[in-house]
């Protein structure tokens, strides 16, 4: 299997390759050439792999498929070493619970850091140190994080032989349970770096390093960030065990269960994982894309119109780490929906976004003719809504849900078609926003054995502007060291 980039570049590099190196040197992510499609007979065989071994081996097979620069028994060491009942907490590792007629919440969030990017982030952190012990080499990793993908990168990695990890994150702009658990980590190779400013400067900044190619071979800069296709491979995974969980649990002699999945999104590479699995052939019925008051993704898919925000348009939010106006992994669908045309891709966002601010496919026709082949459909949720949801929630299903996973019930519940399953993924646990749940119910969320205090631990991280020349002269003080 090789890999392309979404802008047109001509390199058709391995995996482990863009493992390590993150985004495409043209400025693209970068994506298979192909997508490997699944047939009843092969839907039906990993079902049987899941039901029979589990998680783990479910990740093995489907890893394998996108995989062939790894030996396949290290591969499947490494998904044995990364996906066990000690770190995910049930032997399902993302069992579902019922939640309403119809409605089932995948719980992605029993991780080290109580959020569904562990589930990408642990295999990543052994993907990480495995390659880099095999070439002798060093990494560091430049993320950007609007709440939980830094934390679960930090604790993926901490104490990685050869990795240093460099996480932005927008200063003041986390919950303070978020905050406390990037910045009260000690380990000499975690530096947390507060930009004042909002996600979207943080991602400009990852992003602006990455083109660098001087100064990213020279430090050898890599990724965690979503628009590393290895975490968005990771997260394709749990869509497959979502739907044979649902199968089993609606109609379990179905060979095709009508199936969707409501997705909180941010930066859209949740979803685009899911988008993936269902061009692998996995019979998803609707990808349903829930957004907060940021509702960048919700405008394109009803109107066709892709119109980012500037740091002061950008809401402050009850969901905050859905509060991101430039849409990262959105490039990888646009790509997709253009039939993967890379340069008329790249106009797109070199011209569109980053000149303009917006693109306009609504005349387009791809996005006419060729829209509803994907099955995407969208809605938001606002602060009064989700503090509704969460509470209702709690009253008819004795469940306590985050902020976020409200925002995909609500919106998941609006979409959920006569005789239909909707599985809306769980961002993270509640304890991680114990102020809007507290509004919500009046009552604190339960706190996890281990986090005791954590808001009150000594806090390392350093401020800075939003200036990419400062991030990198902080990476080549510390590179030095």
């Amino acid at each position: 299997m090789r890999y392309l980039s979404t802008r047109g570049g001509a390199e058709r590099p391995g995996f482990c390759d863009i493992l390590l190196e993150g985004l495409a040197p043209d400025g693209g992510l970068y994506l298979p050439e192909y997508y490997p499609k699944l047939d009843t007979q092969a839907l039906e065989s990993l079902r049987a792999t899941y039901n029979t071994r589990g998680y783990a081996a479910l990740a093995f097979e489907i890893l394998s498929l996108y995989i062939d620069d790894i030996p396949k028994t290290d591969l499947k060491a490494i998904c044995d070493k990364t996906y066990t009942q000690a770190v995910f907490g049930s032997p399902e590792i993302t069992p579902l619970r019922a939640c309403g007629e119809g409605v089932f919440v995948q719980a992605l969030s029993n991780g080290p850091t109580l959020a569904f990017k562990d589930m990408a982030m642990q295999l990543l952190g052994n993907l990480f140190e495995y390659e880099l012990a095999r070439r002798g080499e060093e990494l560091n990793i430049l993320g950007a994080t609007s709440g939980d993908t830094g934390s679960a990168a930090e604790y993926a990695m901490r104490g990685k032989k050869g990795i240093r990890v460099f996480m932005t994150s927008p200063n003041g702009r986390m919950s303070a349970f978020q905050q406390a658990q990037m910045f009260s980590l000690t380990d000499e190779n975690i530096f947390n770096i507060a930009i004042e400013g909002v996600f979207d400067d943080c991602q400009d900044i990852v992003k602006a390093v990455s083109s660098d190619l001087v100064f990213k071979k020279r430090f050898k800069i890599g990724t965690v960030n979503s628009i590393n296709w290895a975490r968005l491979l990771a997260q394709v995974v749990y869509y497959f065990a979502g739907y044979f969980q649902a199968q089993k649990l609606f109609a379990p002699s179905a060979v095709s269960a009508r199936v969707s999945f409501s997705v909180p999104s941010g930066n859209f590479g949740n979803v685009c994982a899911g988008h993936v699995a269902r061009m692998m052939g996995l019979p998803i019925e609707q990808l349903v894309v829930a957004t907060n008051e940021n509702d960048v993704l919700d405008e394109f898919f009803k109107t066709g119109v892709y119109r980012v925000r500037n740091s002061a348009s950008t809401f402050e939010t009850s969901s905050p780490s859905m509060d991101i106006s430039k849409a990262s992994n959105f490039e990888r669908f646009v790509f997709d929906l253009l039939a993967r045309d890379g340069q008329a891709t790249r106009a797109l966002f070199e011209q569109g976004v980053a000149q303009d601010g917006y693109f306009d496919l609504s005349g387009h026709e791809a996005f006419k003719t060729q829209f509803a082949h994907f099955g995407f459909v969208s809605g938001k949720s606002t602060h009064a809504e989700r503090l509704k949801t969460i509470a209702s929630t709690l009253q008819a299903h004795d469940q306590l849900i985050d902020p976020h996973t409200a925002d995909g019930l609500k919106v998941g519940r609006e979409h959920l078609r006569p005789g239909g399953v909707m599985v809306v993924l769980e961002t993270a646990l509640p304890i991680k926003f114990s102020d809007t749940i507290l509004e919500a119910v009046g009552q604190a969320p339960p706190r996890p054995a281990g986090f005791d205090g954590i808001e009150e631990r000594p806090k390392r991280v350093i401020v800075m502007p939003a200036n990419t020349q400062q991030v990198k002269d902080f990476m080549t003080e510390k590179c030095a060291l």
